[in-house]
Formats: C-alpha cells, structure tokens, sequence
C-alpha cells in the first residue's frame, strides 16, 4: 500500500516521544521506528516533509533532518527524493542456505541462543593459560582424556556439587555437542532407540538421526500454573518400560527450549526407572549454571552412578572455548576415549588450559550475567506480553530462551518471512520429531534491551502480514525454510 502521512497525523501517532532522557533526533528516530515496526505506519508510505514536520513538532528543522538520516541507515526509510522518504523494513542481503553460514548483515540473529564472552574473566584466563604453557611444551600434545588440570578442576567441581567425583571419571571434549557425539556412538547402535523429550534440542535430535538411532519423543506437558508437573514422569517411565530405549537424552536444568527445571523428587524416580529398565540417562548439564530464580536441585549425578553428565562452558563463559566434557564411572570413560580417537585426538591445549582457570573461578562472570539475563528476561516477556498478547508465553526459571506457543500453526512462516523485517529464526519443527510444534516460536533474550525491542516489533510485523495474508501463511507453512546453524 502506497500513500502519504501528513504531518498532523504522524504527530498525533507520535504521542509523548520526547521523555528528554536522549538527544531529540535519536527519540524521533526510535518512535517512528517502532511505528513502522509495529504496523501503525505502514510500509511505503511517505512521510512528511522535514519542514513540514519540524513546524509541526515546533522543533528545528536540523533535529528532524537528523531523525531521518537515522531512519535511513537503519533500514527504515527510503532515500526517496528530497526528504519525501518512504518507509520500509530493512530485508536481509543475502540469503542463507547452510547451517554455520554467517548471518547476513542488518539481520538480528534469533536462531542462536548464546552470550558474548564474560570478557575480562576469559581474558585473563588465556593469559594465566599461557605462563602455564610452557611446562606442557616438552610432551606431544595429544590429550584424548583432556589435560589433567582441567580434568581435576571439573571432578572437584562436581564433588563440590555433592557428586563425589575423580579426574579418572572426566573426559574432555570439544564443547557438549562433540559429547554427545562421543557418547551415542558408544552407547547406542545402528536403529537403536533413544528416548528424548519433545521438545528437544536441535542439534541433539540431529546428533541422534547422524548415528542412526531412532529418537523417541515423550512430550513435555503443558505448563497450566506453577504447581503443575514440568514433566510427565509416568509417560517417561512407561515408555522405558515398554520400549526398552538404549539412552536418553535430557535436560533437566533449564531444558532448551522451554527454560523449566526438573525437581528432584522427578530426577530420584526417573534414575529409578532408568536403572529398572536398562536404560543409560545422558543428562545435559550445559545450562546448569544459569539459574535466574535460584532454584536449587541436586544434580542427575547424585541420584545414581549409571547417569552420564555432560558439560561445557559454552552457554556460562563463552562458545569460543569449544570446551565441553563427560562425567561417568572409570569403566565408560575408557570406552568413550576408545570412540573418541576415531574422531580426533584430544582438543588445544591452551584452551583447556584457559577453562581449568575459570571451572576453579565458576562463579566469578556469574552474579553480573545473571542478574543481566534477568533484565533480560523481563524485558522480553514485558514486549512480548504488550506487543503480541495473543502469544502464550511461558516463564523460564533459568537459561537463555522464552517458549512461545503461537495463536496459529505459523511457526515455520513467521520464520520465512522474518528475515525481511530484519531477525532470523528457526522454526517450532526444529525442536521436534515428524513436524512438531508448528504452534511454537523459541525465541532468545540474550540480546540487549534495544535489540530485544526492534526484535519483537519485527515479530509483530510478521504476524502482521501473516494475519492479513490467510493465503500466504498456507503458502510457507508447507515451503522448506532455509538451512540455519541453531544454537
């Protein structure tokens, strides 16, 4: 639609804009934007001359000029001629067809759910990392195991934890996915069952299919109030009966994507049944640390000595650390050493180096992370409840993403046409099993306030399209969204 705002009507849309708190360019510029985000201006329609508006406003006719030329390095104004500019989204450059692919520039990447490093932290450990350096030079360098101090550092950790744990019951990897690789090669044969839950993480269900297992989803119930079960044991527990699944794969700390915790009297039956049924749990431990409303759980660990505990510093440090690990007993580890060297031979050096220093210091990023996620969070769940009220959203009590359900079964539309309003998403179905959760939408608050913002308002737009085009949303619910990495 194509058309023209007078100044008269864009100032009454503008409301109260000038709080004063920012320079009065950059408030015009923010107001306007999330206008246009949010449908109440729409899309190719001119707006008012600056000095027409600047009048109007009683403003000087440089401070609209300035609000404009922001508008148009953000995307959301046209060049135009003059300064009759029209509005638009900013539209990804380029498009993305293969997992790992950079993130076409002007896009907001929601598909991952990951946080910048704890900077001064990881910092100074690579330095201590290195004065430590030298005194490995002298060996090979081939650490399938993983290099002793960080082994020792990850076992006091989880003794301190109340699993009394040795370094002979650690190996390190290249950050969880590697583990879990590692382990379902060992532990699980060629059509062999694994029972997840539904839904699950991506890259897991993906680690699953490349080992030529079956997954084997039990659904996760639906959140009615805070008393209501976050898991449905007895469906889990029947299904180990009758199905005999080799493995397991959970996440009970902060699940990926729903961000709930399993309590512990769930954690003591569920070790109970796997032991009963022959089943070996693969417990994910990646998100453990962050706890936003300091719930407190022991780990799988502490429940039976069968569970494998996986780990990283991944989503607590820093993703560029590509360092992970596995916690058994002595007997499985040697076993997943034997798998491992088929893989590769052992990770850097100095990077294991680098994370023994900051398993020994965990908690040193965490209370300023944490409260910052918190922020976060309220933020997010904030817009989402004032932008898009018919979503029904679920609180985390921890981890990095909020789990949406959609109003419609639109999930892999709104991730089609997402990146032309500017954020990139993956889609309800990458979490499931034969094309769930077209109904639900994971979406990350590890962005900061600002991005959070124009995120939700590019969300809102559309689900704006979507809801005024019934044909269009037919149309990409059945069409195969482009290939992205998730995280």
């Amino acid at each position: 639609m194509s058309g023209s705002l007078n100044p008269t009507a864009l100032v009454r849309l503008l409301g109260s804009w000038n709080s004063g708190a920012l320079p009065a360019y950059r408030e015009l510029a923010d107001v306007v934007r999330l206008l246009v985000m949010d449908g109440r201006i729409p899309l190719d329609v001119a707006l008012p001359s600056e000095r027409a508006l600047a009048q109007t406003l009683g403003l000087s006719r440089t401070t609209v000029t300035a609000a404009y030329a922001s508008l148009r390095e953000q995307g959301f104004l046209t060049a135009g001629q003059g300064s009759r500019g029209r509005t638009c989204i900013p539209h990804r450059t380029a498009p993305v067809s293969a997992p790992g692919l950079a993130v076409p520039e002007g896009l907001l990447d929601l598909a991952y759910a990951s946080l910048p490093a704890a900077g001064e932290v990881v910092h100074r450990a690579f330095a201590d990392a290195l004065t430590e350096l030298p005194a490995l030079l002298p060996g090979f360098g081939y650490e399938a195991v993983g290099v002793q101090a960080l082994r020792e550092a990850i076992a006091d950790k989880y003794t301190a934890e109340g699993v009394p744990t040795t370094p002979g019951q650690i190996l390190v990897t290249s950050g969880a996915q590697h583990a879990l690789n590692i382990v379902l090669r060992t532990l699980a044969g060629k059509q062999d069952r694994v029972m997840v839950e539904h839904p699950s993480y991506p890259n897991a269900l993906d680690a699953i299919r490349a080992a030529g297992c079956k997954p084997l989803p039990v659904a996760l119930p639906l959140i009615q109030s805070s008393t209501s079960p976050a898991w449905d044991i007895d469906a889990m527990v029947a299904t180990m009966n009758h199905q005999r699944p080799a493995v397991a794969y959970l996440v009970p700390d902060f699940h990926n994507p729903t961000g709930r915790i399993m309590s512990d009297l769930q954690r003591r039956r569920l070790t109970r049944a796997a032991t009963a049924s022959g089943t070996i749990l693969v417990v994910d431990e990646t998100l453990r640390g962050l706890n936003l409303d300091g719930v407190r759980t022991a780990p799988m660990s502490a429940y039976s000595p069968a569970v494998v505990s996986i780990g990283s510093l991944s989503k607590s440090h820093w993703a560029g650390l590509r360092t992970g690990w596995v916690r058994a007993d002595e007997a499985l580890i040697a076993r997943f050493v034997s798998t491992r060297t088929v893989m590769d031979l052992g990770g850097p050096v100095v990077e294991q180096l680098a994370a023994a220093r900051l398993v020994r210091s965990f908690a040193e990023p965490l209370d300023a992370r944490l409260e910052e996620l918190r922020n976060n969070r309220e933020t997010l769940l904030g817009l989402l409840s004032e932008h898009l009220p018919e979503w029904d959203v679920e609180r985390p009590r921890g981890g990095l993403t909020v789990w949406c359900r959609l109003p419609t079964p639109c999930s892999t539309a709104l991730t089609m046409l997402a990146p032309d309003f500017g954020v990139r998403l993956a889609a309800g179905p990458r979490f499931g099993v034969g094309g769930a959760f077209e109904h639900y939408l994971r979406v990350p608050y590890t962005l900061p306030a600002a991005q959070l913002e124009f995120a939700v308002g590019a969300l809102r737009a559309a689900q704006n399209k979507l809801d005024a085009s019934p044909h269009l949303r037919r149309t990409l619910k059945s069409a195969r969204p482009p290939a992205v990495a998730v995280a």
